[in-house]
């Protein structure tokens, strides 16, 4: 890997600063996003670069871009302009293999399990015996997780397996869902070590059996196997920004489906190698910040410092009533030219997730990420709302000038982490399950109240009476096209209900996942989506058309 990107020995660098005070920590999240995107990790890069032209020691931390949406609709998560991580390439296409060891860890997993459900049915008991395997009576209908695959494949999110005679597997209905979606990735994330990491995997509950018992890693002999895979991917990723400031790339993207944050251990890292630890949390506050701010912090025990909310002219516009957004689509001259009355009614949003940030005890800062065709009086009307709002705010231009264009962003910043905080979690852990979804429905996506399903409801009441299931966190998975379920509800909707349709269990990663709405864990490809671009030079072997 050379002077391009390395493989952090997270062990040795601990040992080595194990004795210095913490830096600052900066989170960067956003408000509700359009489907292209507002450039929060472009944001997190020239933040970095920013900082890096005060001559601050500084670093970030991201998250390694999945497949999916690179080679989709949104492109390589490296940030944009003079405000990307490098090399481009690298990060874009499988990095050190570490989502490729996710994927392969948890597909050996279902090989584990397909495979026992296989032998159970054709052996008897004796025969069970002498391949010294003890009959798990594994439920079919009650297998937890999916086949994994790093790309939107909506046309395996539904499947047969195990067709053929009875030496082709078990047959039942399966799936796939994208890797960074997999327990495994929310077990990488918060991990503080290995140890910690391999006694996550042996808690995975990969099925139950048919009287309602979990089926444990441990109890198909694979949860071993499985951390073999994720020994080396448990070291961050050093890569840097187009400035040279050190950025830690590790675990994955989706905080709509999964917990979306960089990992612990980068964070650990980060904050005790530099003055400013600036890390990215995935989406707007409504989901990525709240599940940095009740989960990530819970299990690192790092508080922030300060909170920047990345908010566009763009976006608030389309908040504001604007066109529809479509990846692929030409935007509407709405977005390319002045409409002011657009931005003053789509600031509703942005002091939607200012409210949000503040509820966790900090002042949001509010970075208006420019874009070329934004007017002075679009961005005086944005900063007079999140002035009104309580908020710091700074008109960054990182992406055409990197770190000089971020400058006030960062000087913002460090105006906000002199100032005393207040940091206090949204629930305590010892409330029950339906209180906590009900707090996160009111308080942070501004619903009415929550209903649930028939199935989502037994699981809940269910989990309520389980004692250990208060130490468990809760993941919401939700749109992040909207404060609400719908991702046609724009701006700041009112008068709704959060509907829950299930609830997942990730027993390794210590997480309750409410689903909300209609959400899948395959994404799908678009129409016109960017591998159409992509290609490669046959003279030198570079790859083009990566974003």
């Amino acid at each position: 890997m050379g002077r391009r990107l390395c493989k952090v020995d997270y062990r040795r660098v601990c040992e080595r600063t194990s004795r210095r005070a913490a830096g600052r920590y900066v989170d960067v999240t956003a408000i509700t996003p359009t489907p292209l995107g507002e450039g929060k990790t472009t944001t997190t890069m020239g933040l970095v670069q920013g900082f890096g032209k005060l001559n601050r020691r500084v670093t970030g931390a991201i998250r390694q871009p999945s497949g999916g949406p690179t080679f989709n609709i949104k492109g390589s998560a490296a940030g944009g302009g003079r405000s990307q991580c490098i090399p481009l390439t690298e990060l874009s296409m499988g990095l050190t293999g570490d989502i490729d060891a996710i994927t392969n860890a948890h597909n050996l997993c279902l090989v584990a399990l397909t495979a026992r459900m296989q032998h159970e049915r054709n052996y008897d008991d004796a025969r069970l015996a002498r391949s010294k395997l003890r009959r798990l009576d594994i439920d079919p209908d009650q297998v937890q997780i999916k086949w994994a695959l790093d790309f939107c494949a909506q046309s395996l999110r539904r499947i047969t397996i195990g067709q053929g005679g009875k030496m082709d597997g078990f047959e039942m209905q399966s799936g796939f869902q994208i890797s960074v979606s997999s327990e495994l990735m929310a077990i990488l994330a918060i991990a503080r070590d290995l140890r910690d990491l391999r006694e996550r995997i042996a808690k995975v509950i990969v099925a139950y059996d048919r009287n309602g018992a979990p089926v444990t890693t441990v109890d198909l002999e694979v949860d071993g196997a499985m951390a073999a895979w994720l020994v080396k991917a448990i070291n961050p990723n050093l890569l840097q920004t187009i400035e040279g400031q050190p950025v830690f790339v590790h675990a994955g993207p989706f905080a709509n489906i999964a917990i979306g944050q960089s990992s612990i251990i980068a964070d650990i890292l980060g904050t005790r190698l530099s003055e400013y630890h600036i890390t990215e949390s995935g989406f707007g506050a409504d989901v990525g910040y709240e599940k940095f701010w009740n989960l990530k912090c819970r299990a690192s025990g790092l508080t922030p410092d300060a909170v920047v909310i990345v908010a566009t002219v763009r976006a608030l516009k389309m908040h504001g009533g604007g066109p529809k957004v479509t990846p692929g689509v030409a935007l509407d001259a709405v977005y390319r030219e002045e409409d002011c009355g657009l931005v003053e009614q789509g600031c509703e949003n942005l002091q939607a997730h200012m409210d949000i940030v503040r509820k966790s005890g900090i002042r949001p800062i509010v970075c208006i990420n420019r874009f070329y065709t934004d007017t002075d009086a679009e961005t005086d009307i944005v900063r007079r709302a999140a002035e009104a709002n309580g908020g710091v705010v700074a008109t960054a231009n990182h992406w055409r000038q990197g770190g000089e264009g971020a400058i006030e962003l960062a000087e913002a910043v460090i105006s906000v982490c002199d100032e005393e905080k207040d940091f206090n979690y949204l629930y305590d852990l010892d409330s029950r399950l339906d209180e906590r979804i009900e707090t996160i429905a009111r308080e942070i996506y501004g619903a009415d109240g929550v209903h649930y399903s028939q199935r989502a409801w037994e699981k809940v009441r269910s989990l309520n009476e389980d004692p250990d299931s208060r130490n468990f966190g809760t993941c919401m998975v939700k749109t992040q096209l909207s404060l609400s379920h719908d991702p046609e509800l724009k701006n700041r909707p009112v008068g709704w209900q959060l509907p829950i349709e299930d609830v997942l269990i990730f027993n390794g990663a210590g997480l309750i996942v409410p689903v909300a709405g209609n959400v899948s864990l395959m994404p799908g490809t678009a129409s016109n989506p960017s591998f159409r671009k992509i290609d490669i030079d046959v003279e030198t072997g570079n790859v083009t058309g990566l974003f």
